[in-house]
């Protein structure tokens, strides 16, 4: 006996709707992309180019009118429309997957989760990022003992981009929730209170460096989490010479890992999951490497096969939390956890102190 797939609207068809999670949705199994929200025709021309079967709503509240002929809404528009949207699918009797970040605060955040919690539905965040090859990787690393206790974690995110793009990722206006604290800092973050649990010490830099710029393109956060490990977490678009991705320091080795995860890029490229081989998957020459007493840089330690990433891994475990078959990949109480860190950063660097969760 088969069952009809999983009817998915989505809001938006910028980078985010486009790149990551149109394609996514389309590549699992138990969903299909019904609807996209769109009122610009060149978006609408993409869709359907690669979505022939898609069908288009204008405005938000023209998919919200037929809400009964679909099974989950995606929120994938600007951050300032995040809440109001998320909150209008809920209210609509629909499950609701919202990018990141969910709100611009963690009461926000909160809020929809118990909003959620009364109407008895899904509300789930796309942190995308837990699915990164390298982070899967030190993160089996940390589970086998690899380098035993952990005591310092360096993740960096950093771009050169020394001309500002401009758009409301870029705005200094506070309600377009820009910047990169927000942006990049949404992912470090998250992946710092996965591996190292909750913070207790919140202390951070942010800088706007690029001329024009309105909005922090430079920033520095260290946490320091309950465990006792501290985590270092940098994000910026004004790095000329790129840092490690990942640093991690133990008491028995230290790990290692320059490089992105491949996946943005091949979707970016319009290549797709399921359409070609090895999805995910690294070259040799760019794995990690774990020991002690030497430079990775000059041959020191072994290099670690990166284990494959999967973004697809997201929207399966969507699937199977819709049938009941499976729990939330990303809550909404996550996602606050991690603003309540980026809202204390913001105070950190605006008052220079640190900031005690």
């Amino acid at each position: 006996m088969t069952t009809a797939p999983l009817r998915v609207g989505l809001i938006g068809y910028g980078l985010a709707g486009s790149v990551f999670h149109a394609p996514l949705i389309a590549a699992t199994e138990g969903l299909a992309l019904d609807t996209v929200v769109t009122s610009r025709p060149e978006r609408q021309q993409q869709a359907r180019a690669e979505f022939p079967d898609v069908r288009f709503a204008t405005t938000p509240d023209e998919l919200f009118d037929r809400a009964d002929e679909l099974d989950l809404v995606v929120v994938a528009s600007p951050n300032k429309t995040h809440v109001p949207l998320a909150t209008a699918a809920l209210e609509a009797g629909l499950p609701v997957v919202v990018d990141k970040p969910v709100a611009g605060t963690a009461a926000e955040a909160r809020g929809l989760a118990a909003l959620a919690d009364e109407r008895g539905l899904l509300l789930s965040v796309f942190q995308n990022r837990r699915w990164d090859n390298d982070f899967l990787t030190l993160r089996g690393l940390l589970a086998d003992g690899e380098l035993g206790d952990a005591w310092r974690f360096e993740s960096r995110f950093e771009r050169w981009r020394p001309q500002p793009k401009g758009g409301w990722r870029e705005s200094g206006d506070p309600a377009e929730i820009g910047g990169l604290l927000y942006d990049l800092g949404s992912h470090v973050v998250d992946q710092a209170l996965v591996l190292f649990g909750p913070v207790t010490e919140v202390y951070a830099e942010t800088d706007v460096r690029r001329p024009g710029a309105e909005t922090d393109d430079d920033t520095f956060l260290a946490l320091t989490h309950a465990s006792g490990v501290r985590s270092h977490l940098h994000v910026s678009a004004t790095t000329a010479q790129l840092g490690p991705r990942f640093r991690v320091l133990g008491s028995r080795a230290g790990y290692v890992k320059y490089g992105l995860d491949p996946q943005e890029a091949a979707l970016r490229e319009g290549s797709r999951p399921g359409t070609v081989p090895d999805w995910g998957a690294e070259d040799e020459a760019l794995w990690g490497r774990i020991g002690s007493g030497e430079s990775p840089l000059t041959g020191g330690g072994t290099p670690v096969p990166t284990l494959p990433g999967d973004y697809p891994a997201y929207y399966a475990a969507v699937a199977a939390a819709l049938t009941g078959a499976g729990p939330n990949p990303v809550t909404a109480l996550e996602a606050a956890a991690a603003l309540d860190v980026l809202e204390a950063a913001r105070r950190s660097a605006r008052d220079k102190v640190t900031v005690t969760l």
